[in-house]
């Protein structure tokens, strides 16, 4: 009776953590990505212009600069009306 009974509470433990665990919003692919919100530190966040680079680029590296910034600012607005 004690090996039902141990089943049935092991049973019930592992439904309540795929529970939890669905309910936090986290894939499986979160996990493998790293860090990100609230638990990244962000450099630029308290100091704006640490981040800003003020030295000579190579040829193309600006223009290559600016489009990669534009791209990915789309891509996090796609991201958010998304969401």
């Amino acid at each position: 009776m004690s090996i039902y009974l141990l089943a049935r509470y092991t049973m019930a433990t592992a439904v309540l953590a795929v529970i939890a665990g669905c309910g936090s919003g986290v894939t499986p692919l979160d996990l493998l990505a790293g860090p990100s919100g609230p638990e990244r530190v962000d450099e630029c966040e308290s100091n704006r212009r640490a981040c800003l680079y003020e030295g000579s680029y190579e040829r193309g590296e600006r223009d290559y600069a600016e489009e990669e910034a534009k791209r990915l600012n789309q891509a996090q607005v796609r991201r958010i009306r998304n969401w």
